[in-house]
């Protein structure tokens, strides 16, 4: 009986290791984690031609089985990222990151409907998983420390920006509706005039509609020009704090 016990118990040691480096290698290893962006990356240039060629269809079957290794790998460890005990084989297919993983690979097998094929777009979700080495730099704790500070701010001018939208679409709507065939349309119009991008596609033509147009464009380059200056106004802030602290550090290091 304790024969069989120290068995069990090194079968599962066994396991839980094999388990913890599954793990390290799809979740935790930065190399991988390259080879995987290069993967999705690959995945998508199918859907860059209209025809399929072999070449096309062989980049298709090798990134899809990476996909299905990452898949039965993430399975096989989620008792390490879950921790859920034995339970987590049977939550995980119903994560989201699992589903998305799943959506990922069937485009490749069902080939009843070629719109469905479209699907495979899903796959840049799974660039999202970098994100887990980007910000443990120093850089992006600066930036999102600046966006946490700066919030508020950036939501009220991003409130702005939205109303400013819906109210120039509105009046535009209502001064030149043989122009603008839908709301949608001038809502669009608006986005677009607010941005001064300015695509040419869809434009007022009466006197005042193009004040107003006139108008939209000399505004937007106020709203759209305020996050950017937030933002730069908040990581000087973030920078020179650093540097205090930093020089505090250092003073109290001589002293000592």
């Amino acid at each position: 009986m304790i024969t069989s016990l120290m068995l069990s118990f090194g079968k599962g040691v066994t396991c839980m290791s094999f388990a913890k480096r599954i793990n390290e290698l799809v979740n935790e290893n930065q190399a991988y984690a390259v080879f995987s962006f290069i993967v999705v990356l690959l995945s998508l240039v199918p859907l860059t031609m209209k025809e399929t060629t072999s070449f096309l269809l062989a980049i298709e079957y090798a990134t899809t089985a990476v996909f299905i290794f990452e898949y039965l790998a993430r399975w096989l460890s989620s008792e390490i990222a879950l921790k859920r005990g034995r339970l987590s084989f049977l939550i995980y297919p119903f994560t989201p990151m699992a589903i998305i993983d799943l959506l990922t690979i069937l485009p490749t097998f069902i080939l009843i409907n070629q719109g469905f094929k479209a699907l495979r777009i899903i796959r840049l979700v799974l660039i999202l998983r970098l994100f887990r080495f980007v910000k443990k730099s120093k850089s992006f704790s600066v930036i999102t420390e600046v966006i946490r500070r700066e919030r508020s701010v950036l939501g009220v001018v991003c409130l702005i920006a939205v109303g400013y939208i819906f109210l120039t679409a509105l009046i535009v709507f209502s001064v030149e509706p043989d122009t603008f065939d839908s709301f949608f349309d001038a809502i669009y119009w608006a986005c677009v005039s607010l941005t001064t991008v300015g695509y040419g596609d869809l434009y007022p033509i009466s006197t005042l509609g193009r004040a107003i147009a006139m108008l939209s464009s000399l505004v937007g380059i106020a709203i759209i020009a305020l996050p950017a200056g937030i933002i730069t106004g908040g990581y000087i802030d973030v920078m020179r704090e650093k540097t205090c602290r930093s020089d505090q550090w250092t003073n109290s290091a001589n002293e000592n």
